[in-house]
């Protein structure tokens, strides 16, 4: 090879470089979340909840080992819709998980959200990248006891809601749907949402009180479906309302957040996980791959000019 041609290869891969270093930099994305309101154990317990000091979240995290840091990474891959068959009993908070074994404590004084019997609930699904999916939403059956393991049996077969695709607006998607009306005391609301553009699956417990008529209820927090937000966030407000979600005709109400919901009258205090993963979030590998190509360009242009002059 010449000079001269080994001087404009060098030359081309200089000036190529910076095109191709950022597509490469940025790599695949997965979609992580959990929900907020109802508040998930998982979320509750984490530095960012806020319920990390209570004695169920304590006891959850002394169990693990370590704090449910990754609060939006809690997934199990190629389960393709074989939840019953794949995730085994007294682990479906945890999805079988053992960095999230704390969550499946057989305790009733987990973090809590109150909802009305029969009334129409919001629930925030905090997401870092949208993905299409479906979530399916499943309330424990009548006489579920907590001090108890989570069974498959305390889960109905069908879900009562099942929402395909909604739009994930300012960091979070927003189901709206109305939980079995002849529900009271604890329960567990059950989510699994089923990513269609990976192979991942996702499990989460929201612990729920019911008040009966008599005693008023026991939730440890504001009521999500009469407009309270379940547990206090840090993110300033924004009062737009949510969007609608592609919702099964007969399992949930295809109607949007009204003005009576957490999306139109509180604020929008989504949250972001405080330690995303290497696949969690592409904008890192970006800034990287923008500065790397800023300093390959700068090279190509003095290598350029340096051939002219010869």
């Amino acid at each position: 090879m010449s000079r001269m041609t080994a001087h404009r290869t060098a030359l081309a891969a200089v000036l190529v470089t910076p095109f191709l270093l950022p597509l490469w930099a940025a790599g695949p994305a997965q979609a992580h979340g959990a929900p907020t309101d109802p508040v998930s154990r998982v979320y509750a317990c984490s530095p960012d909840g806020g319920s990390a000091g209570t004695s169920a979240c304590r006891a959850a995290i002394a169990a693990n080992g370590a704090p449910f840091t990754l609060w939006d990474n809690l997934r199990v891959a190629d389960v393709n819709g074989r939840d019953r068959q794949t995730i085994p009993d007294g682990k479906l908070c945890s999805g079988n998980l053992p960095a999230y074994k704390g969550l499946d404590l057989t305790r009733s004084d987990w973090p809590s959200t109150q909802l009305k019997p029969g009334a129409t609930m919001t629930m925030k699904y905090a997401s870092t990248i949208p993905h299409t999916g479906t979530f399916k939403l499943y309330l424990t059956k009548p006489g579920y006891d907590p001090a108890k393991p989570l069974t498959w049996s305390e889960i109905p077969d069908q879900p009562f809601a099942a929402v395909t695709d909604p739009a994930l607006t300012n960091g979070a998607y927003r189901i709206t749907a109305k939980p079995p009306a002849d529900r009271t005391g604890h329960h567990v609301l059950y989510t699994i949402w089923q990513n269609t553009s990976t192979s991942d699956t996702y499990y989460s417990c929201s612990d729920v009180v019911f008040p009966t008529a008599k005693s008023g209820g026991t939730g440890t927090t504001a009521s999500s479906s009469s407009g309270g937000s379940g547990q206090s966030m840090r993110k300033p407000a924004s009062k737009s309302p949510s969007p609608t979600a592609k919702q099964s005709p007969a399992k949930a109400s295809p109607t949007p957040a009204t003005a009576d919901s957490p999306a139109a009258s509180t604020p929008d205090s989504t949250p972001v996980a405080s330690t995303p993963t290497a696949d969690s979030s592409p904008s890192a590998p970006m800034m990287a791959g923008g500065a790397a190509a800023v300093l390959v360009l700068t090279g190509g242009v003095a290598l350029a000019l340096r051939l002219r002059r010869r």
